[in-house]
């Protein structure tokens, strides 16, 4: 009688064990999932730019400066590999970005021209696209690092391997400002 007690005990704690190593996994890949469509949306962005960039530079001869910043940005955020490194170089290119809109009001052909039009308005859907996106990873991120801190759990992730996930911040003071809006 004994012996079946102790196997039982030892069945549930392995099923037990099972259950959370799957639920890390489950979590794991829903936080992969999360940056993959983040990495969609922000691949979305650095394919749209160049077309901004080509249809801006005929009338903004003299803003040689903001359009070489942003291909810059581009760039650093096209090679960032981890989370952190992609976030400040993402908050670089979006702040470069807003330069780049901010100096584009001063010339009313460029607003006029329906190809920029077009590519501003995408480029404003995707930036709100990216938005949800970081909000999805950082709430896939949060419910994996509270699974993974929370006991009996935490034990066993540490066993297995599985580390905290660092979240989608935002870096730049500039981008926590609100916006001022003038008219």
């Amino acid at each position: 009688m004994t012996g079946i007690i102790v196997i039982g005990v030892a069945a549930l704690a392995a099923l037990l064990v099972i259950g959370l190593y799957n639920s890390f996994i489950k979590l794991r890949n829903e936080v992969k999932n999360a940056w993959a469509q983040i990495d969609v949306q922000l691949k979305r962005r650095h394919d749209l730019i160049p077309n901004l960039m080509e249809t801006a530079k005929g009338y903004m001869k003299h803003e040689r400066e903001t359009l070489e910043a942003i291909t810059k940005a581009r760039n650093l955020a096209q090679s960032a590999g981890d989370v952190p490194t992609r976030g400040a170089a993402e908050s670089q290119l979006g702040s470069a970005l807003m330069k780049f809109f901010a100096v584009a009001e001063q010339y009313p052909d460029l607003k006029a021209n329906q190809n920029f039009l077009s590519l501003q308005e995408e480029l404003a859907a995707t930036e709100n696209k990216i938005a949800f996106a970081r909000q999805f990873f950082n709430d896939s991120a949060m419910k994996y690092n509270t699974k993974i801190q929370s006991a009996p759990a935490n034990i066993f992730a540490g066993m297995f391997g599985f580390r905290e996930e660092k979240m989608f911040e935002l870096d730049s003071p500039a981008e926590r400002e609100v916006p001022k809006v003038g008219f």
